[in-house]
């Protein structure tokens, strides 16, 4: 099967690593592990959980999209928080894409993340049908 990739065009990350921002084979898609983070300035959304959600979601919105998926193709999210007391922020801002579609879910604490004030990472996997 062919492998599509979709860049995350977070250098230098991906060269260092060897990494995209998703990965498509086949009817499955696996999202990377997705920050707020924009390398040499202050994350989007500032040290909001909530806007730091809101991007991150942004940006899985649109791989899934360049992978022919939407997030009602979305049947499992992994969310890492710095701060478990921000679970109701992310979880919020999680629920507003899934309210209805419901995908299995884990909302993990980590002892911290690439950068400092990054707050959350979140991964998804989808299935086209």
């Amino acid at each position: 099967m062919a492998r599509q990739l979709v860049p995350a065009n977070r250098p230098p990350y991906e060269e260092v690593v060897g990494y995209s921002r998703a990965c498509k084979i086949g009817n499955f898609i696996e999202v990377s592990g997705t920050t707020a983070n924009r390398v040499g300035h202050e994350p989007a959304g500032g040290n909001d959980p909530y806007l730091q959600a809101k991007d991150i979601l942004n940006t899985i919105g649109r791989a899934l999209e360049a992978c022919g998926a939407t997030f009602a193709d979305v049947i499992r999210t992994r969310v890492f928080l710095v701060r478990v007391a921000d679970w109701e922020a992310v979880g919020r801002a999680h629920n507003e894409i899934f309210r209805e579609l419901r995908p299995a879910s884990t909302f993990v604490e980590v002892s911290g993340l690439l950068a400092p004030d990054l707050l959350v990472e979140i991964e998804a996997t989808a299935i086209l049908p």
